[in-house]
């Protein structure tokens, strides 16, 4: 989403509204994977503070990816607000950390907006607040069925944890 930055590059206090869309391409961010059928929506603006441009935004739309024990398929709405610092790029400026920099009267939004997206996602997202998950021994969605495997194997790096634990409490049935 291209914005033109001309009418208030120059007077303080002047303004540009922002009521867009944002599409997206599917993103894969520390190994998951996030998809989009419809782009999200921006609302906000852009403003000259005197100093430097400042974009608000709120951004609102729906994802779909995976949920974190079953690994079935969600979707699940996002909202996230989109707060930087702009600047036109001249040679005499230093770069910043603070200040995103831009050419000419134009500014493309797209990236700062992914960029927040992926600021803002959570790690994990579930099906629903009680997903049983995936049996860990022969991988079957525990939401969908029970399966006949033994649990009751214990990571040899835990077991003499559980046997504390046992004697604790065969001691407390005595």
């Amino acid at each position: 989403m291209k914005v033109d930055l001309s009418s208030v590059i120059k007077v303080t206090g002047a303004e540009v509204k922002i009521d867009d869309e944002v599409g997206f391409a599917d993103a894969e961010f520390l190994g998951e994977l996030y998809r989009f059928d419809e782009p999200l929506k921006v609302k906000g603006r852009i403003y000259n503070n005197g100093q430097s441009l400042t974009l608000e935004a709120d951004v609102k739309g729906r994802m779909k990816t995976e949920c974190s024990r079953c690994l079935d398929e969600l979707e699940t709405d996002i909202e996230f607000d989109v707060h930087e610092l702009l600047s036109q790029r001249d040679e005499t400026e230093a770069e910043s950390e603070d200040i995103i920099l831009f050419d000419g009267c134009d500014i493309e939004l797209d990236d700062i907006i992914a960029d927040h997206f992926l600021m803002n996602i959570s790690g994990r997202y579930l099906c629903s607040d009680d997903c049983k998950g995936l049996c860990p021994v022969c991988g079957q969605n525990l939401n969908k069925g029970k399966c006949d495997c033994d649990n009751t194997y214990i990571d040899p790096r835990w077991q003499a944890l559980a046997d504390i634990l046992n004697k604790s409490e065969n001691k407390s049935d005595k």
